[in-house]
């Protein structure tokens, strides 16, 4: 059985903390650790990907080092994962570096981009993809704490560190924003997380054109259903179990069928695309 056979409905019980981690998933996701096969497309690029513990951020921490780049993994607090993931960054034969804390402050965000100039030299690329969810059935449910905590980010760290890392990017530089199809069809489960997707999107748009005078591309990428620890830790256990079954294919991503995406955003032979959103949802239409 393929692990893509494995993530289909119905999923086994299971409910995590968050932020949740891979190991205690069933099925355990596949990153591309045992298929991706590079071809040297980002040789020598130096890229940052937050949310690089696990989920998307590991599949494309992964396929980047494969394709030949070095990458910074920042992370809250998932230190097991994060160092799976430099590992299997290490085995490319690229260089990895770890680095914790909470991308909703801008001090912290800063230090992200100072430590990966510190370790390359520069910035080629970067991946805002961390992010927060819940889910609340009723807008009074809401703590006040929660709206903050998940714009601060999923939001307001892509400000951040776009505004610092910029000055360190070059005429080829390119910035991918991972956004949802929350952005187009926003479960209302999920308010503060979907109207976070919906500004992400526009974000992009927006410093596409703002940035398109310097050479540098600005893009994201729409995930529907993706199989990660993000799932069993912030939704609730009949949600898990019938998990992308509404979806064409009738099953989540598994995280390796994402990074192909965001590999071909950051080459240079994507130089015409700037401002797109891809949008990678097992036949759902995005609008």
């Amino acid at each position: 059985m393929s692990t893509l056979d494995e993530v289909k409905p119905p999923l086994p019980e299971q409910q995590q903390e968050v932020p949740g981690v891979t190991g205690a998933m069933d099925p355990r996701p596949d990153h591309g650790e045992e298929s991706y096969r590079g071809s040297g497309r980002l040789e020598n690029k130096k890229a940052i990907i937050t949310g690089g513990d696990s989920g998307i951020g590991r599949a494309v921490a992964i396929a980047f080092a494969r394709e030949g780049a070095d990458v910074l993994i920042s992370y809250l607090d998932e230190d097991e994962d994060a160092r799976d993931t430099a590992n299997w960054v290490e085995k490319a034969g690229r260089k990895a570096v770890l680095m914790p804390g909470d991308i909703g402050s801008a001090e912290h965000c800063r230090a992200i981009i100072d430590k990966a100039v510190e370790a390359f030299g520069r910035i080629d690329i970067l991946v805002n993809n961390a992010a927060h969810q819940m889910t609340y059935t009723e807008l009074t449910e809401i703590p006040d704490e929660e709206w903050d905590l998940t714009f601060r980010t999923n939001i307001h760290s892509m400000f951040y560190l776009s505004k610092a890392a910029v000055p360190h990017m070059g005429d080829k530089g390119a910035i991918i924003n991972t956004t949802s199809v929350n952005a187009d069809t926003p479960k209302k489960t999920l308010l503060p997380y979907a109207t976070t997707k919906g500004a992400i999107q526009n974000f992009t748009g927006g410093l596409a054109q703002l940035l398109a005078s310097r050479g540098i591309r600005v893009n994201c990428v729409a995930p529907g259903p993706v199989w990660t620890p993000l799932i069993p830790s912030t939704m609730p256990p009949e949600q898990v179990k019938e998990f992308g079954k509404s979806y064409p294919m009738e099953r989540p991503a598994q995280p390796k069928e994402l990074a192909p995406v965001y590999v071909m955003l950051a080459t240079d032979e994507a130089s015409y695309v700037s401002g797109a959103t891809v949008a990678v949802t097992g036949g759902k239409p995005f609008i």
